[in-house]
């Protein structure tokens, strides 16, 4: 009996001491609800999936308070390993001296296979330095397309497989709609900073920056009102608002969007791809989507371009040892795989960040069985990135959003014409802009 409670004991001990030999990985992310649970699942799988590290993923609020969050922690000297930060919080973390361990030199340093050529180039691009390396490993990457609801077209006496490929044809599209009294309105948008400037600008080929849109270093500086094409689409904008053609969506992500294309008032709606699966929930049983890239000016040389990417990477943080970063690696790797970015993306919407990872998806006929589920991803994909069309890069460009927003609302109540609208946003946010340079000198 001695022998066995002896033995037992021995166990036990041994049981601790494999468990206490993994290296513990701190990662603190912005994914709440239904996505985090699917993070959560993603993490404990890979826990499972080998005995020599424990991830542990903490939800830290919003984006911004997680970058907040990080920032804070790290001048405490508690900082995580890993946090995932925005698209437009890019230019912060790269002006952070010292807090940043660059991925391709993390990769490197801890022996992990990677190869930066597997990744969509529309999507890597916009996280890499001027010398082509990878500084942070995108996770949920998404860009902007149209939704359309094919019953309203159907009543209106248009084609329900066909989508406006142009903004004449949407035009006459929503007009034709109103009028036959199908819809109230044409089309919605969220995210007009997004939607109808970053990615306009992009998918027309046209800078939104001087110095490749911010990529070429500090120095850059805002020129949307430079943009003819945007300054015409914007006048446009203003124009089809007073006539009921287009529908404000609201401030930032254009949370009143949603609902206008999801009650049938307006027949058409333009926002993140990932926001396919909330589409579908919502609209279930009411009518049928249809799914379109965003239409374009033909007029304007060069359009269709490509899209840019929403969504956000993981960043890697300075501070850590050598035991953790190799977890790190590990990890971050395991994340990149085709199976689990496949499973990711084809549960949340998001685009594959890799080329695998979509093939694979191909392979298993989601895309074939799932309609529309590729747009996106034919979207930023569609020609290679110019120096117009991979990104922007700004410092404090969370508040040149903000910027962009109060200055298109003006436009709307009249106050000021499109030209002036996007030459205050020039001039405004350049203020910003040189203020986050001159404290990161």
């Amino acid at each position: 009996m001695m022998r066995k409670v002896l033995l037992g004991a021995l166990m036990l001990g041994t049981s601790m001491t494999a468990a206490q030999a993994r290296t513990t990985i701190t990662w603190w992310h912005a994914m709440g609800g239904e996505l985090g649970q699917k993070l959560d699942q993603i993490v404990a799988d890979y826990n499972k999936s080998q005995d020599k590290y424990t991830v542990v993923a903490t939800y830290k609020g919003s984006y911004p308070e997680t970058m907040t969050a990080a920032i804070a922690a790290f001048r405490a000297h508690k900082q995580p390993d890993i946090v995932q930060v925005f698209e437009v919080g890019t230019g912060t973390m790269m002006a952070a001296k010292g807090a940043v361990y660059p991925v391709y030199k993390l990769m490197k340093d801890a022996g992990e296979p990677f190869d930066p050529k597997g990744f969509l180039s529309a999507v890597v691009g916009y996280y890499t330095d001027t010398q082509g390396n990878m500084l942070s490993m995108p996770f949920n990457s998404s860009t902007p397309i149209l939704y359309y609801n094919k019953d309203i077209f159907k009543k209106a006496g248009l084609d329900p497989n066909q989508p406006p490929k142009t903004w004449r044809e949407l035009e006459a599209d929503s007009k034709k709609i109103i009028a036959s009294g199908a819809a109230k309105c044409g089309f919605t948008s969220g995210w007009i900073s997004w939607v109808q400037a970053e990615n306009f600008s992009a998918w027309h080929n046209q800078p939104i920056g001087t110095m490749e849109n911010g990529f070429g270093g500090l120095g850059a500086r805002l020129v949307f009102g430079k943009d003819k094409a945007l300054v015409q689409h914007w006048t446009n904008l203003a124009k089809w608002q007073k006539d009921g053609v287009f529908q404000y969506g609201g401030p930032v992500g254009g949370n009143d969007a949603p609902p206008k294309f999801y009650s049938g008032e307006c027949a058409i709606y333009m926002n993140s791809s990932a926001s396919r699966a909330g589409v579908l929930i919502n609209t279930k049983g009411k009518f049928e989507v249809g799914y379109g890239m965003l239409p374009y000016y033909a007029d304007v040389k060069g359009a269709p371009q490509n899209t840019i990417i929403g969504g956000a990477t993981l960043w890697v943080l300075a501070g850590h040892d050598k035991a953790e970063y190799k977890g790190v690696a590990n990890f971050l790797n395991y994340l990149a795989s085709a199976p689990v970015q496949a499973d990711w993306s084809q549960f949340s919407g998001y685009l594959p960040i890799t080329q695998a990872a979509y093939e694979l998806g191909q392979k298993q006929g989601y895309y074939a069985k799932n309609p529309g589920s590729d747009v996106g991803i034919k979207e930023i994909t569609l020609n290679t990135p110019t120096a117009n069309s991979k990104g922007l890069r700004f410092g404090n460009y969370v508040q040149v959003r903000d910027i962009i927003d109060q200055e298109f609302q003006k436009l709307l109540a009249g106050k000021q014409d499109a030209q002036q609208a996007l030459d205050n946003i020039d001039s405004r946010g350049n203020k910003l802009i040189a203020e986050f340079e001159a404290a990161n000198k």
